[in-house]
Parts: structure tokens; sequence; C-alpha cells
């Protein structure tokens, strides 16, 4: 239960809003029309912002907010010193953020879920459930072989590349290895419900990550 300190501003994009959560699981609601829709439970507990970066000390504006309580015991001893100099609580995840108005935001300064609206169109970033090592089928979803008896092809990768020209692998060559665990952004999601007091976001689809997951909550980059 670290403090997990990143300087990552997720792809250099200049971002208008975002808020850490955790991913609980999904569920359904209805909407107007009465139809079931299903959406994941994202727990956003107020980000503290725990400092501020400027172009005058650190060479670009960012925020650095930190989410998730965390016993004291469980984090080293120049971050408890991190955290005491911003007179906030010990955090488990600290991350930066680059938002367009940065001189908006002060050191202890929370960010709430209703930074969001209902409707509104969003990007989540998280990491994958890890599949451990897979075939070409489940991870590339390749097509299978011959099925009948006699078939000595079934789940097998495929070609390799001619032998006498170009007498290698291409690179690129779709085969088994590992698959998920990494970090992947799902866009255009649907704010379907903002329920403020109890800090949770309910966000239409699924979002990356297994349960208790962090996830970033953020302003989509492509509108549809």
């Amino acid at each position: 239960m670290t403090a997990k300190r990143s300087a990552v501003n997720y792809g250099g994009v200049v971002m208008k809003k975002a808020i850490l959560g955790k991913k609980i699981g999904m569920t359904q609601v209805f909407n107007k029309e009465g139809k079931a829709v299903p959406v994941t439970v994202i727990q956003v507990t107020p980000n503290v912002v725990v400092q501020k970066k400027t172009k005058e000390n650190d060479g670009y504006e960012a925020i650095q907010v930190g989410f998730d309580d965390a016993k004291e015991s469980r984090v080293t001893k120049p971050l408890k010193g991190h955290f005491s100099k911003a007179k906030v609580a010990v955090k488990r995840y600290l991350r930066e953020l680059r938002l367009e108005d940065v001189a908006a935001y002060e050191v202890g300064q929370e960010i709430k879920a209703d930074i969001f609206t209902e409707g509104e169109k969003v990007d989540i970033s998280g990491v994958s459930k890890g599949k451990g090592f897979q075939g070409t089928i489940k991870r590339y979803n390749a097509h299978t072989g011959p099925m009948s008896h006699g078939s000595k092809f079934h789940r097998a990768p495929g070609s390799m590349g001619a032998s006498s020209d170009p007498s290698r692998t291409f690179k690129g060559k779709k085969l088994p290895g590992h698959m998920g665990d990494e970090r992947t952004t799902v866009q255009n999601l649907e704010v379907a419900k903002i329920y403020p007091e109890k800090n949770v976001i309910l966000v239409r689809g699924g979002v990356p990550g297994i349960r208790g997951s962090l996830v970033m909550i953020k302003n989509t980059v492509k509108v549809k």
C-alpha cells in the first residue's frame, strides 16, 4: 500500500479536467425510456492537490494529486515529508495532471466528482486485466484452422513467411505471447449518473482493470 509517485502526464495531452477513482464493479440502471443500461461503478473520493508544478521551477505546468487514504506506516520517510509539507493526509496514489488552468488550483484543494456532469463524454484510462500467455486466437482474434478429423492445423499461428524470399519473419507478425496487463484507454464513454454525496460516478459500459484498480476519468479528446 505504498504511495506511488508518478511523473507521467498520460500522453502529454493537456486536459481540461480529470480525477482519479477506484473501479468497484458493474451493475445496471434504468434510463428515462425504462431500458436497462450496463454501467461501471467508480468510487471517486476527493482528490487532493499535493503539489503545483510551474514553468519557473519545473519547466512545465501541472498539479500533483493524491488519492485514497493510506497508513503512514505504509509510506517512506521522503513521502511522509512530501505530504507533511503540503499539510495533506498520506495518500496511496500520487499522479500528475497537466491541466489547462493550473493556476485555478491550490495545494490542499479538493477535486470532487461534481467536476463532471451527467451525459458528459469522458475517456477512462487504467491497466487492463492480465490474461497471461495466450495464443493468436485469443490474443488477436485470429481464425482457427479446420477442426475436423485429420487436420493438423487447428490453433497454430500460421505461415512464418516464404522460405526463399524474404527468408525471414516480418516484424509485427502476430504470435503467441503475454496478453493484457497494459495501460489502455476507453474513449467516449457517457457519464450515466453522479452521486456527489456518495463520491460515486456511474459510467455507461465497461472500463479497463480489475475490481479495486486505479482508473483516471478525464474529458474526452475525440468528440463523436
